[in-house]
């Protein structure tokens, strides 16, 4: 008998014993492996909250209906401060107050709302001050410990360390809801949806969501005894509205949605600063909702506290101001905004094929 038959027959069963035990290795190396980057992307619900069809998640539409805003050049560029908290069990529970005053004394307030949040006892918020134009709205956001809900406190103040805390709290949002509606109470739209958060104006992607804006009542906002001053999504406008808005354009209203039309470039607009360029993308994909009246001659973004001091560190300026390339970029972008007349929540965004493209969805 020859000798090669068997030989021959030896090496099959190697090599097929060999091939079954890569499979298995592959298989068990697959269970354990670390997510690759070609998987689908999600999103940190605080840096990026809501559900992906929220208006502040929404983009533009090819159906958007604008019509022109007539916003003019303001006095001043001004951010309008924000504050958001993502709160652990363990800290001491303090009780809230309704604020004692808008302006200062806010941390006097008396009316206990039946709340208490855990907060660390060196968290210090401070009160508004007598100088004019010192009545910061001081939006706040704070998710509780059990991750979804949120508490949302204006105008927010917490004046000592291991003190009470103040501000007017409204009715309780899931965070991974729509996140309309919030503590902005000129508008009653959220204090944490469309918020500029820290890194976005310095990084080098895109920020993907709408904004929101302030403007002045008197000079701009609409009302009228069968337009009470809002639209959708807003529920509500100032309670003083029929004394202090003296606007034109029955549009503009707390809640309208502002962008900047798909005809207008940055070339058009000669923008020149990298904050304003970023600014500009992000107001023609997803607009910028109105939340609140400025008082004054000032237009405003709504942004987390800390952005402007980011902001100085990276680019060398300010934010805020009434001179300076900058601000000419921040007053270009608000004379450049129409009013996406057809928004409503049947077409947010004024509905069509989206100018991008969804957020990803929530992965924690």
């Amino acid at each position: 008998m020859s000798i090669i038959q068997p030989l021959t027959s030896r090496k099959w069963l190697l090599y097929i014993v060999a091939f079954l035990t890569s499979v298995i290795a592959a298989l068990v190396i697959g269970c354990f492996a670390t997510p690759s980057s070609s998987q689908t992307p999600t999103r940190d619900k605080f840096l990026w909250p809501f559900a992906s069809t929220s208006p502040w998640n929404m983009p533009i539409g090819s159906k958007a209906r604008y019509i022109p805003a007539n916003i003019g050049k303001a006095g001043y560029a001004g951010a309008d401060r924000e504050y958001f908290f993502k709160l652990k069990d363990g800290d001491p529970l303090r009780p809230v107050y309704a604020p004692g005053a808008w302006g200062e004394g806010r941390c006097t307030g008396k009316k206990y709302l039946d709340t208490k949040l855990p907060i660390p006892d060196d968290l210090i918020v401070p009160d508004a001050t007598s100088k004019p134009y010192s009545t910061p709205n001081n939006a706040s956001a704070f998710l509780m410990p059990n991750g979804r809900t949120l508490v949302q406190l204006e105008p927010l103040a917490r004046c000592q360390k291991a003190g009470s805390i103040y501000g007017w709290r409204f009715p309780d949002v899931d965070i991974y809801g729509d996140g309309i509606g919030g503590a902005h109470f000129g508008s009653g739209l959220s204090s944490i949806g469309g918020s500029i958060r820290k890194g976005e104006l310095t990084s080098n992607q895109p920020i993907r969501h709408a904004l929101k804006v302030v403007i002045w009542g008197n000079k701009y906002l609409y009302y009228s005894g069968s337009n009470r001053g809002y639209r959708w999504p807003a529920d509500r406008a100032d309670g003083n509205a029929a004394k202090q808005y003296h606007g034109k354009n029955p549009s503009l209203v707390q809640g309208s949605l502002l962008a900047i039309p798909p005809n207008v470039t940055e070339k058009n607009l000669n923008l020149q600063t990298p904050a304003g360029k970023k600014l500009f993308r992000a107001l023609q994909d997803y607009g910028a909702y109105v939340v609140d009246d400025a008082g004054w001659d000032a237009h405003y973004f709504a942004v987390e506290k800390g952005v402007t001091e980011e902001f100085r560190k990276s680019f060398g300026y300010d934010f805020e101001g009434s001179s300076g390339p900058f601000y000419e970029d921040f007053m270009k972008l608000f004379q450049a905004f129409s009013i996406v007349d057809n928004n409503g929540p049947k077409s947010i965004g004024g509905g069509g094929t989206l100018r991008v493209a969804l957020a990803p969805p929530i992965g924690n």
